[in-house]
């Protein structure tokens, strides 16, 4: 006879989680992953109906050395400032990522070290969507960019004449004489 067991997203017994090679998934208000949210262009807010959908499923592989997994798939769109024009630029975030699970801070420490594959203590009260809130950030850009900006950014040239497709040599000199007057 099999029981089927609740789990919690906020509250994942993973070593349960995966005994009974359990799935959860669902979506989740943007504005629930706080950290997540801060990342989004100041003047392109998530609006209410912004969603993060995700997915988790535990497995215990048997064995001389049993193995606790937990696989980790979210997704979510945001806006975020492109640092070649500053204006908003949307961005596709997803995660797809496996977790080992191994018992003890130490144990997950010494495994990591020499691992490829990411590992974690074992807790009976994990919270998911901290972790996928993690690993989201962990997956944005470090330099968002549109592909082409759809305007250039305007720059302010104090003292200079420049023309606007300026030589940037031709820029350096023009300095190098203001400055060579101002002596």
């Amino acid at each position: 006879m099999t029981v089927s067991r609740e789990f919690e997203a906020i509250r994942l017994d993973v070593q349960r989680f995966a005994d009974d090679g359990a799935l959860l998934q669902g979506e989740w208000p943007l504005r629930e992953l706080p950290r997540l949210l801060d990342s989004a262009a100041e003047d392109r807010r998530p609006g209410p109906d912004s969603t993060v959908h995700w997915q988790a499923r535990g497995q215990r592989v048997a064995g001389p050395d049993p193995a606790i997994w937990l696989h980790v798939g979210a997704r979510t769109s945001l806006a975020l400032q492109c640092q070649r024009c500053l204006a908003p630029v949307d961005v596709e975030v997803e995660v797809d990522r496996r977790f080992r699970f191994v018992r003890g801070e130490a144990a997950a420490a010494a495994l990591d070290a020499t691992s490829e594959d990411d590992v974690l203590a074992l807790t009976r009260a994990l919270n998911l969507r901290e972790l996928i809130e993690d690993e989201l950030l962990l997956a944005l850009p470090l330099v968002p960019m549109h592909p082409v900006c759809p305007t250039p950014l305007q720059v302010e040239k104090e003292g200079l004449e420049v023309a606007e497709e300026a030589n940037p040599f031709a820029v350096l000199a023009a300095l190098k004489r203001e400055r060579g007057a101002d002596h």
